[in-house]
């Protein structure tokens, strides 16, 4: 088991306890989310079990969150990067990103990934690039129909 990792700023935290993630808060982010329409809660709740969630809180209120799937040696991927509309645009984003990128745990790493069809500016500040070699990359994309399933 992992150490519980936290960082504060005024009234709000960054923290991977996720005895503290509200799933009721994060499925309705994600429901807003154009990545992931149609994701299934079950799916949701599954995922946040198998990676390293870092929760935004305001207080004891879930406002965000950032999710990466890694194998703590190589390779992160970084996902489900999400701050509520009505904490936007006072560098909260930012600083998510600052804070799961500087985690300890995840120094050194080869490569991370992310897709974004909308954040780049975010970023790139933050070091972040278009895949080099592109055409060296290949995917499975099985999106989720109407119904919530595959």
């Amino acid at each position: 088991m992992r150490k519980i990792f936290e960082a504060h700023r005024g009234q709000f935290t960054i923290s991977t306890d996720n005895s503290r993630l509200d799933v009721d808060a994060i499925c309705d982010f994600l429901s807003r989310a154009y990545w992931a329409k149609g994701r299934p809660r079950e799916r949701t709740e599954r995922a946040l079990e198998n990676s390293l969630v870092f929760g935004l809180y305001d207080g004891e209120k879930q406002i965000g969150i950032a999710r990466v799937v890694t194998d703590y040696a190589i390779f992160a991927y970084l996902c489900d990067v999400f701050v509520h509309e009505d904490y936007r645009s006072h560098g909260l984003g930012k600083w998510l990103i600052e804070t799961v990128t500087s985690h300890p745990d995840l120094q050194g790493l080869r490569r991370w990934t992310l897709a974004t069809r909308d954040a780049h500016g975010l970023y790139k500040q933050f070091g972040w690039d278009a895949l080099g070699n592109a055409e060296n990359w290949m995917e499975i994309f099985r999106p989720f129909t109407e119904e919530g399933r595959d």
